[in-house]
């Protein structure tokens, strides 16, 4: 019999990686978005005629019932977020409502319409804050410092607390930044790449950045803390996690990394370098971009992972950095 699944947020990176995974195994695969005028959304448009879309939003708990009780889905994966710490600050509340209660709501309607179907809830390193360690494992404490973190705790909490009150199959994936071509232009690493093909491609109207700016003014890309460590892994690599965490007899959760760090000028110098150009002559820290509190330097203990489900990354940063630039020439000429 065909496994069906029900991807909450498909069109962002990781839903468009996760339709793709489960289509190649077979399943009848269904994906939510936002209400909208238009269901065009680049990362899925290679998805059309193949899966089966719905109107559905976290914040209405009533909308995602219907898609549960239309489609009897056996795997439920939340994907969908207010998904960039960096905006929490400016739009908390929304934050609160999606990132935090929005799984709530997706249980709730699972307990009521599909307590069989077993459910995936992403988290994220910005559970752990500023905690003050090498790196971090699914027994580490919890310490959000940012709305997008603290967020992100509760819904990891609520995921478990599921679990363990109703018995349901509920996971989470305590995943570490994970990046691809088909990144959100919000996020530094398709910042640096897309700034890398703007410049080398000499493109006369750059995206905007968060602030409405062109990412590239006067030949140059504006970014934050430069000396900010993340744990980056390839977006296509995490969903098969996400996948496997589904398949186990038992649900528990897991940390899905890749046990390195490396800082933000470390994705720089690797991206510039891939077309022969010098980061420092095109790359300024900018002090409005800067975050309010930052995160600790923090690897990602993937170690779980690999010993109970096979599961490790296999692309290294500069590999990562390399086919980003590489997309992003091809994308903006």
């Amino acid at each position: 019999m065909t496994k069906k699944a029900l991807i909450i947020g498909v069109s962002s990176q990781d839903g468009s990686y996760l339709a793709d995974l489960l289509l190649e195994k077979g399943y009848a695969v269904t994906g939510t978005i936002r209400r909208s005028t238009s269901y065009t959304k680049e990362n899925i448009v290679h998805l059309a005629g193949k899966i089966a879309i719905e109107a559905a939003d976290l914040i209405d708990g009533e909308s995602i019932a219907q898609a549960i009780k239309k489609h009897h889905p056996d795997e439920i994966y939340n994907i969908a977020a207010q998904s960039v710490p960096a905006d929490s600050w400016s739009h908390p509340l929304y934050t609160g409502e999606v990132t935090g209660l929005g799984i709530v709501r997706v249980m709730e309607a699972v307990r009521h319409h599909a307590p069989h179907a077993r459910v995936y809830q992403a988290t994220s390193r910005e559970i752990f804050g500023d905690i003050r360690a090498e790196s971090a494992n699914e027994d580490t404490p919890i310490l959000g410092n940012n709305p997008y973190g603290i967020a992100k705790a509760y819904a990891h909490m609520m995921t478990k607390s599921y679990r363990e009150s109703y018995g349901m199959f509920s996971c989470a994936g305590i995943l570490f930044n994970h990046e691809s071509p088909r990144r959100s232009l919000h996020f530094v690493t398709r910042k640096i790449t897309a700034a890398v093909a703007c410049i080398v491609n000499k493109v006369a109207s750059p995206p905007l950045d968060e602030l409405g700016r062109p990412l590239v003014t006067d030949g140059k890309l504006r970014l934050g803390n430069l000396d900010a460590w993340r744990d980056w892994g390839y977006a296509k690599e995490y969903v098969e996690a996400m996948w496997l965490m589904l398949q186990n007899s038992t649900p528990t959760d897991y940390v899905i990394g890749t046990n390195t760090a490396y800082q933000i000028r470390d994705a720089c110098r690797i991206a510039f370098a891939r077309v022969g150009l010098d980061w420092e002559k095109y790359v300024i820290s900018d002090q409005v971009l800067m975050r309010p509190t930052e995160i600790t330097p923090l690897k990602g203990d993937y170690s779980k992972a690999k010993a109970e489900m096979g599961w490790e990354p296999r692309t290294t940063f500069e590999q990562l950095i390399n086919l980003m630039v590489d997309a992003d020439l091809q994308r903006f000429k």
